[in-house]
């Protein structure tokens, strides 16, 4: 609706359908390769949606579909053997501690930016020791090996069972959905023991140039449908008891699932890789690269300079495209065409609805400082 409205808009004062395509938002400039609703932008990949939420989208990376040679296929342990974790024919694995030579376990594919989709379940028999709080289904997702998501049984507070045998509430910063030993959840969504839990993550390592930290990355959680973690920005590498800083590594990394010597089951991981903001050198104010910008604009000025029939035809159609052209490099030969195109234009210009469909181009070329108030023709 809102768009029908615009080009209505656009059409009333002179726009054409073409002119809403091309030159009609504001023009490139130094960190924008493409201009505003910019009818050349190449357009985002088809992606297949899953006939139901939560299942994989037609470019996940699949890491565990629920069989058990998909198990085997992408999961090893610390030194690049099989997991000696357990498949349940129910279409899960489950944790098999160290002290039963398990151990924590490792994908292998190893990526970095990227949309995680894992679901995790806590046995309820298995919750309740005198271990201590850290012993109640904990586990952790770790993220390229170096980032912690908390996997902990944390529906049950002291409200509901002060006095349990074994039973002490969790540190903040080490309950489910926490960025362990960091930032606690915003809020506690978790389910109970025996229930399917289920986090949506979307990750962004760290930026370095050499020892430089360009941007420290971040994190998102949505826990069983609930924002738990918003952005935020990482601040070291996870760590017990300690802040450890963050610190160059490798740009991709294996998941790793935690063995904290305890019970947890889990089912349907996959995956999506991302890039990243910062690889962005083209259309973006963070990242962008001026020498990359322009290389993009005098690109895309060539191509569509070389569409145009007859550069030197006088026509209000040669004004509008060779004003595109120049949106992209107000430069020579491009430059030199469009003066000599207007000029010609204006010696003999077209009826009033085509001069105001003309001066509908050039306006957005004034309005961005491309060329001066002047080049508008009077009507």
């Amino acid at each position: 609706m809102h768009c029908k409205k615009l080009i209505i808009t656009a059409a009333a004062a002179g726009v054409s359908a073409s002119l809403f395509a091309g030159l009609y938002g504001d023009t490139p400039d130094a960190k924008h390769a493409w201009a505003v609703h910019d009818g050349n932008r190449p357009k985002p990949s088809k992606v297949e949606p899953a006939k139901e939420i939560g299942q994989p989208p037609s470019d996940a990376v699949v890491l565990f579909d629920g069989t058990r040679a998909s198990f085997e296929k992408n999961w090893r342990d610390g030194k690049g053997g099989p997991s000696a974790w357990s498949y349940s024919d129910d279409g899960y694995f489950y944790t098999v501690p160290e002290w039963k030579n398990g151990g924590s376990i490792f994908s292998r594919a190893e990526f970095g930016d990227c949309q995680l989709h894992i679901e995790f379940r806590h046995d309820p028999g298995q919750i309740f020791t005198d271990r201590g709080p850290q012993m109640r289904g904990n586990s952790g997702v770790f993220l390229m090996n170096n980032y912690e998501i908390q996997v902990l049984e944390s529906y049950y507070t002291s409200r509901e069972l002060e006095g349990k045998p074994g039973f002490v509430d969790n540190c903040a910063d080490g309950q489910a959905g926490a960025v362990y030993a960091e930032n606690p959840p915003l809020v506690n969504p978790a389910r109970k023991p025996g229930e399917w839990q289920v986090y949506d993550i979307v990750f962004h390592q760290p930026v370095w140039d050499g020892l430089r930290l360009v941007h420290p990355g971040s994190v998102t959680v949505f826990f069983n449908g609930v924002l738990v973690q918003d952005h935020w920005e990482m601040e070291g590498l996870t760590t017990h008891r300690r802040r450890r800083p963050l610190a160059p590594h490798r740009t991709v990394g294996p998941l790793q699932l935690q063995d904290h010597g305890c019970v947890v089951q889990f089912r349907n991981i996959w995956y999506r890789p991302l890039a990243s903001r910062w690889d962005n050198k083209t259309c973006s104010v963070l990242s962008a690269d001026e020498n990359e910008v322009m290389k993009l604009r005098r690109e895309t000025a060539a191509k569509l300079y070389a569409k145009i029939a007859d550069p030197k035809a006088p026509t209000a159609a040669t004004v509008k495209a060779l004003a595109e052209v120049i949106a992209y490099a107000n430069e020579n030969p491009y430059k030199a065409a469009f003066g000599a195109a207007l000029a010609a234009y204006r010696a003999k210009p077209g009826d009033a609805k085509e001069v105001a469909d003309v001066n509908g181009a050039l306006d957005v070329l004034v309005r961005n400082r491309v060329i001066d108030e002047k080049a508008k023709i009077s009507q």
